[in-house]
């Protein structure tokens, strides 16, 4: 028995949901930067309604940073078992189709870690412009 759908899993599973989580997190930020260029600090009464507009879907940028690693780490460990588990069933162990086996399961890891960075990026280039913009607020308020 072939374990069909792991392979199709780690491919088209985990590096497919890590592809489709790093749309939304360069989404999420365009939106955000586009918002905050727009943003007007004194057209707030208050710092904490500006606050709660300019950290409006920061969570989901957050959530993707530092959950990327480990969707990454689940595609390598799948296609890892897979390898080992197509070595079980041929007793003639050839050097290269286990290399290209654990060559493609560390694609995962690598396509999280990626992700993870550039999601950190992004969540961090955002928590500063917001913070700018409450530091202009408080100076026109203060």
């Amino acid at each position: 028995m072939q374990l069909e759908w792991l392979t199709a899993a780690v491919d088209y599973g985990v590096v497919g949901l890590l592809g489709l989580l790093s749309v939304i997190v360069v989404a999420v930020g365009l939106e955000r930067m586009f918002f905050y260029r727009s943003v007007k600090p004194a057209n707030f009464a208050t710092i904490k309604k500006l606050e709660l507009e300019l950290t409006r879907r920061l969570l989901i940028v957050a959530s993707v940073a530092s959950n990327a690693p480990y969707i990454g780490l689940l595609g390598t460990v799948l296609g890892i078992m897979l390898t080992f588990y197509n070595m079980s069933l041929d007793t003639t162990a050839d050097v290269t189709k286990i290399m290209l086996g654990l060559a493609l399961a560390l694609k995962a890891t690598a396509m999280g870690l990626v992700v993870a960075l550039v999601s950190v990026v992004i969540y961090n280039a955002l928590l500063r412009k917001a913070k700018v913009l409450m530091l202009q607020w408080e100076i026109a308020h203060g």
